[in-house]
């Protein structure tokens, strides 16, 4: 249940930081606006859309960053949960892996049903 609640805030947080950073305008938008641009037009005044854009920007990241290390713990807990399950530890397996299989059957090789004497030879050249 709180997993879920962590994955749900962490999309809302992702998707509000990309619009919030798309909103925003780039450094060279500030030129135009000293001139009077537009400025007038703006909801929070000349100045002040920057700055709300920026904090809240700032307070998503933040957020988005805190439910990564959230997502992080359930998924550490989750392999823990996982090695208790009886599942052979990795290294085991690599230890199985290396020793030599002595149980393994060998094929033995196998007889061709052509004889050497079925074989045509070869006339011989002079």
């Amino acid at each position: 249940m709180l997993e879920t609640v962590v994955v749900v805030v962490h999309l809302l947080g992702a998707l509000g930081v990309v619009a919030l950073v798309l909103l925003q305008q780039g450094k060279g938008a500030d030129a135009g606006a000293s001139f009077g641009a537009g400025a007038s037009a703006t909801v929070f005044g000349s100045q002040g859309s920057a700055t709300f854009l920026s904090r809240f920007t700032a307070i998503l990241a933040a957020a988005f960053f805190i439910t990564s290390l959230g997502l992080a713990f359930f998924a550490k807990e989750k392999a823990d949960n996982i090695s208790q399950a009886g599942l052979p530890d990795p290294a085991a397996l690599e230890v199985q892996q290396n020793k030599p299989a002595s149980d393994v059957p060998v094929l033995e090789e196998q007889k061709s049903d052509v004889e050497k004497s079925d074989v045509p030879q070869a006339p011989e050249q002079k």
